[in-house]
């Protein structure tokens, strides 16, 4: 089952549309990796399933109810988590503090989930007191995907979660971005560093001025020859 669709979405600000009836789906327990040039619309995809932009047409639907009328907030509560590439920490505020406002919407303890992030990314416990603008680069970016878990999504949505990190650091945000989905909880990614995102997709999308120019697997978009030269650099 797929658990979001985005169908057919047309998008843009003010009167020019960027994004041409694109189409995007991850099931469940899945990697799903937007990838392509700069100017591509990518954001705007990440965007108008969001609920940041409004659609020209096309809709949204998670666990097969239709979202596309609701408020980023409201999306959020009804299971999308989300992590945007800059400012995604609350840097005077500890590292537990952050997680604990990822919990803002639920009525129930949260302390099991807290010790689920906490296992998924340990150095996290160490610095737990420590205020988060203090952490490295890759350390902030496990505190926000950290504080997205906390709300218990459906789907972990990541606004290019490797960007300004070391080689390293991205191959150890890989491998947690991994652990997630086995866990069952389905990702969809918006990324820069194309080979090692389709590296991991289940499904792969590569947007080229707005549009779909190719959808498949990540290993089949990886084996493509026109993907390989045009996209990843032979």
């Amino acid at each position: 089952m797929n658990m979001l669709v985005a169908e057919n979405l047309t998008a843009g600000y003010g009167g020019v549309d960027i994004l041409h009836s694109c189409s995007f789906a991850v099931g469940a327990g899945e990697i799903a990796v937007i990838v392509g040039p700069n100017g591509a619309g990518k954001s705007t995809a990440m965007k108008a399933i969001l609920g940041m932009l409004p659609l020209r047409t096309g809709r949204v639907t998670l666990e097969g109810a239709d979202i596309t009328g609701l408020s980023p907030q409201a999306r959020v509560a009804a299971g999308m988590g989300f992590v945007p590439q800059n400012d995604n920490v609350f840097p005077t505020l500890t590292v537990e503090e952050n997680l604990e406002m990822g919990a803002f919407i639920r009525r129930d303890c949260y302390q099991d989930t807290m010790e689920s992030v906490y296992a998924l990314f340990p150095v996290l416990r160490e610095k737990r007191r420590q205020p988060a603008g203090e952490l490295s680069g890759g350390q902030r970016q496990q505190v926000a995907v950290g504080r997205a878990l906390m709300t218990q999504p459906k789907v972990l949505i990541l606004d290019e979660p490797t960007a300004g990190v070391s080689p390293i650091v991205m191959d150890e945000l890989f491998d947690r971005i991994i652990d997630i989905a086995r866990s069952g909880l389905s990702i969809l990614m918006v990324e820069q560093n194309a080979r090692q995102a389709l590296a991991i997709a289940d499904r792969g999308y590569v947007l080229v001025q707005g549009r779909n120019r190719f959808t498949a697997s990540g290993e089949t978009l990886l084996a493509d020859p026109e993907v390989r030269r045009s996209f990843l650099g032979g």
